[in-house]
């Protein structure tokens, strides 16, 4: 049903084989078991990226306490999203949508607290409400018609972003609003200490809490082996729907965070604010360890990855080179994780 983290030390000894001659049996059982963890790959591309970018950028400003800011706040906004896109393709499943629902939650909140100038909790509390419905149709939608995901969310996308548009114009006349970040809202989503946003330490509780999920509770084996086999773990007595169902409420109520920590930050609620998140939280997943066929992954490689596309997107920054080339080196990355730990693994497992 897929290998989990915590049964990566009996894996390496079934990889080791009976009678085969080690010299060090003990460093060779290590070796195989820190392979065949998912943060693994994670950390070398996070480590890699890092070091790069601090010799050639770090005279300009890269090391500062400002770069090291924003390189950390561009992650945690990213983070949000992808820690529960991570755990819902270790399920076996995509969302597309959360991009959608990035701008979709923005909207929500600028048109309550901006345009209509109520509470800017109200406009919160409404944002989740309307991201977690929009994660419950497409958890629904999957187990119920038993769709591909990538086509159930890619449509729901185009059906979000559209009907927000719609919605905007005819109840303010513009996609774009004004909004408010008075108050313990503002605080909570938008205060900034030496740059730090407030996003990071959501980011690090959202992180905690993933993480004791998937290696303590028993929805979290739940996980793994929906995505290792679903069949499987469906006649185990595994409840896959409720789970799938769940993980999507919980991609759609990042994503809606995200929305809200933007929005408060730059006072301004947007339609198309989440364009850029489509598939980057993917990327950020699969270069933290995740598997794309499920059943393998962990929230720290996803952290991880996160890392990764922050230290990029800043780091090419501060080199002074054309921003797109950050999607030139996140692909490249990612092509390199989808190789290397597809070879590690079968390395680890003596397949090669």
């Amino acid at each position: 049903m897929g290998i989990q983290p915590d049964s990566a030390g009996k894996a390496a000894r079934i990889a080791e084989g009976e009678g085969k001659p080690v010299a060090s049996p003990r460093a060779g059982r290590w070796f195989r078991a820190v392979i065949l963890r998912p943060e693994t790959g994670g950390a070398i591309s996070a480590l890699a990226v890092f070091l790069f970018f601090a010799i050639l950028a770090g005279s300009s400003g890269f090391l500062t306490t400002l770069g090291t800011a924003d390189w950390l706040d561009t992650a945690s906004e990213l983070g949000i999203i992808a820690i529960p896109v991570g755990m819902l393709m270790t399920a076996g499943e995509f969302d597309l949508s959360v991009g959608s629902v990035v701008g979709a939650g923005s909207m929500v909140l600028a048109i309550i607290s901006g345009y209509y100038s109520l509470n800017p909790w109200i406009g919160v509390m409404a944002a989740v409400l309307v991201g977690a419905l929009i994660g419950l149709i497409n958890g629904l939608l999957v187990v119920t018609t038993r769709l591909p995901s990538f086509i159930v969310t890619l449509a729901m996308m185009l059906m979000v972003m559209g009907g927000m548009l719609a919605i905007a114009i005819v109840l303010t006349g513009s996609t774009s609003l004004s909004a408010s970040s008075a108050g313990s809202a503002g605080i909570i989503f938008a205060a900034k200490w030496h740059q730090f946003q407030s996003s990071i330490l959501i980011w690090l509780v959202l992180l905690v809490i993933a993480t004791y999920v998937m290696q303590r509770t028993a929805f979290g084996n739940w996980i793994y082996a929906t995505g290792g086999d679903e069949n499987r773990a469906r006649l185990a007595g595994v409840p896959t729907a409720r789970v799938k169902i769940i993980l999507f409420v919980c991609t759609s109520v990042g994503a809606t965070l995200t929305g809200i920590i933007e929005t408060m930050s730059f006072q301004n609620g947007n339609v198309t604010l989440g364009a850029s998140y489509v598939f980057t939280g993917i990327a950020a997943a699969v270069i933290g360890g995740v598997l794309l066929g499920g059943g393998y992954g962990s929230p720290i490689g996803t952290m991880f990855g996160t890392l990764t596309y922050g230290i990029v997107s800043l780091g090419v920054f501060f080199l002074g080179w054309n921003a797109d080339l950050t999607q030139l080196f996140i692909g490249l990355l990612l092509l390199l994780a989808v190789l290397a730990n597809h070879r590690l693994r079968m390395a680890a497992m003596g397949r090669v």
